[in-house]
Formats: structure tokens, C-alpha cells, sequence
């Protein structure tokens, strides 16, 4: 079992489900290691250095990876997907799913993603800029799933792991989120208070956003 582990918040709840979960030592270990942006692990699972990760929506859809209910979602605001208004556009190697959605909703500016995007969104206020997960939502009335849990192998074993996830409501425990806090230069608070803004369970309506946002994709050259 290689799994690729995004390091950003929206996935902290997974991480310590990860961290309880009955799982060999060597196993959490590698999980640690095997760590990167979704850009990164896309490639990583691409060339099966990895059996999976998380990875960018958008690349998602390749044939040959098994899809399953679990993702980094947002029905509405996220805060941690924006564009910065009146600045020069930029794109962000770390998500090809966030460049692509800056792209089909026409916002010009910076793309920033993460804990970086939810940083400055903090800092500066959210007058500052776009969120794309909002303005996706008020244009389609639909939820946008950043990223997809996506596997080459073992996939009855990550099937179970995820339904368990799913079921749960996870508590974080005060000393890993004093830990994130310190590393993420973001409040306790602030941490819970955007957690609040995400979902992971793949419904109906996400299959549906998925598949809209990958159609439209298409008429920007995409090809997954």
C-alpha cells in the first residue's frame, strides 16, 4: 500500500482518520514520505510510484485508475481556491483542476491554492478575491470537487478504508491542530472554521458537477 498524501488542510480530517486507522507502521511511514501537491501525485500515480492519491479533478478521469466516493469538495465558498483580483494572471503548478476552472469561469489574476491561498485570504480579506468555489456554485448551482480519490491497486482494500471515513465524524485532536496551526502560520480557529467549508462524500450532485466541469474542459483542449 502506497498512498500519496496531499499535505494541505482540507484533507487534515482524512489524516487523522489515517493516523487511528489499523494500518502496519511501515505503512503510516510511507504514507508521510510519499508526501506532494496534486500535480505532483497526479504524476506519481501515473507512473506507479504510488497506488494511490487524491489527485486533481481533472485527472481524474483517466481510463485507467479506479474512481472512488471520496474527494475534496466544496458546495459553495472554500476559501482556499482563489483568484487574486486586479493582478497580473498567473497559474499555479500545483493544481491543473484550479487553473482549468479559473480558466472556464474567465477570471483573470493569480491563481493560488491551499494553505498559501487560505493564508492570504485571511490576511488580506476576502474583497481581495475571487473564490472559485462560490462563483462555480452560483453559476451551475452545483458543488465543485477539486480533487478525486483515484487507486491502480488495492482498490478493495482503499474502498473499505474510505467507507469508514465516511461514516465518521472526525475530532481533531488538540495537539495536531496546535501543530498545524504553528507550521500553517494559521489560528486554531481559523482552521476549524475552514473545515467547515469542506465536504468529502462523492454524491449525486458531485458526480454531476465532475462531469460538467470535465465536459467544459474539453472545449479548452483538455484531454485527460
Amino acid at each position: 500500500m502506497l498512498f500519496g498524501k496531499i499535505d494541505y488542510l482540507n484533507l487534515l480530517p482524512f489524516h487523522v482518520f489515517l493516523k487511528r486507522y489499523p494500518l502496519s507502521n511501515q505503512t503510516k511511514k510511507s504514507i508521510e514520505f510519499k508526501k506532494g501537491t496534486p500535480a505532483k501525485l497526479c504524476e506519481d500515480l501515473s507512473k506507479r510510484r504510488i497506488d494511490a492519491a487524491i489527485i486533481s479533478s481533472i485527472e481524474s478521469r483517466n481510463p485507467k485508475y479506479t474512481k472512488l466516493n471520496l474527494g475534496i469538495c466544496a458546495k459553495g465558498a472554500v476559501k482556499s481556491v482563489l483568484v487574486r483580483k486586479n493582478s497580473a494572471k498567473m497559474l499555479d503548478p500545483a493544481s491543473k483542476s484550479s487553473n482549468m476552472l479559473s480558466k472556464i469561469l474567465e477570471l483573470d489574476g493569480e491563481v493560488i491554492i491551499g494553505d498559501e491561498a487560505l493564508r492570504q485570504y485571511i490576511k488580506d480579506g476576502r474583497d481581495k478575491f475571487y473564490d472559485m468555489g462560490e462563483i462555480w456554485q452560483q453559476k451551475t448551482g452545483l458543488p465543485f470537487v477539486f480533487g478525486l480519490f483515484c487507486c491502480n491497486k488495492n482498490q478493495n482494500l482503499y474502498k473499505k478504508i474510505i467507507n469508514q471515513f465516511l461514516k465518521q465524524k472526525i475530532k481533531i485532536p488538540k495537539y495536531i491542530l496546535n501543530e498545524y496551526s504553528k507550521s500553517r502560520n494559521i489560528a486554531p480557529n481559523m482552521i476549524l472554521w475552514y473545515l467547515e467549508h469542506i465536504s468529502y462524500n462523492i454524491k449525486f450532485k458531485e458526480k454531476r458537477a465532475l462531469k460538467k466541469f470535465i465536459s467544459l474542459a474539453k472545449k479548452y483542449n483538455f484531454q485527460p
